[in-house]
């Protein structure tokens, strides 16, 4: 808590030299795999994206804010994600204290919503070089169910994951080219969500910047602990805008 009340301090403090930064990303998801088994120890192991069909890419909006304050950066981002799938149970599925029937015809739905909040500082930050270290606190927002005509069952998730944060750029002229993420690995589980792409630097109007940015995305991870073992992977290819209000002016 004593860090957080210092952060904020700072942000008042410096907030002459502070800047607000909205990102915006979009992306076409294409899935790898998805493998559940609930409860652990004694549900069946399935895979929702290769043993089923995909109704519909996964198509949502990440949103990131972004206050920078010298070398310090603090944002929230929000990020939904759900997908559906459909088709006939290869064989009998136990999940979640419910009987499901090989050869019954099942919908499946997986929500991932992650609401993060990330503090970064950034090491080297000059013309054409940029890189930053930093933790990120993020809370999951996670469901897995499946429905037939005569039973359903659903497995609610929230949890905290600390992760570590670290961003690279280099800056050419009004391009950039960078990557960033946040990760931890080890122990039962892992989480991992990494951008490599570009962006392109315009104005609207007269004095306000504006960036389009495109690229590619990864996340992959899963936690094999307690009730719950399940890890998936989203290849993911986005476009976005990066808008920067500059304070000092």
């Amino acid at each position: 808590m004593r860090q957080v009340f210092f952060i904020f301090t700072l942000l008042i403090s410096q907030s002459i030299l502070s800047q607000l930064t909205i990102d915006l990303e979009g992306f076409y998801a294409f899935q790898d795999y998805n493998e559940v088994r609930v409860p652990n120890k004694t549900g069946t192991t399935f895979d929702l994206n290769r043993e089923f069909e995909l109704q519909q890419p996964a198509i949502a909006p990440r949103l990131r804010v972004t206050y920078k304050f010298g070398k310090n950066n603090l944002s929230a981002l929000f990020a939904p994600l759900t997908t559906t799938y459909e088709g006939l149970a290869p064989r009998d599925i136990f999940f979640e204290g419910v009987q499901f029937y090989e050869g019954e015809y099942i919908y499946g739905k997986y929500t991932f919503n992650s609401y993060r909040l990330t503090y970064r500082r950034d090491l080297i930050d000059n013309e054409n070089w940029l890189f930053g270290i930093g933790f990120t606190a993020k809370i999951r927002d996670a469901e897995i169910a499946l429905d037939t005509e005569g039973a359903y069952s659903s497995k609610l998730n929230v949890g905290f994951v600390p992760l570590i944060r670290l961003v690279g750029a280099y800056k050419l002229d009004k391009w950039r080219f960078f990557i960033e993420g946040d990760g931890l690995f080890g122990g039962p589980g892992r989480a991992f969500d990494a951008f490599g792409g570009v962006s392109y630097e315009t104005k609207v109007g007269k004095d306000q910047p504006l960036q389009f940015k495109a690229g590619y995305r990864i996340v992959e991870g899963g936690a094999d602990v307690g009730e719950v073992y399940n890890f998936t992977a989203f290849h993911l290819l986005s476009v976005g805008v990066i808008l920067p209000l500059d304070w000092s002016k």
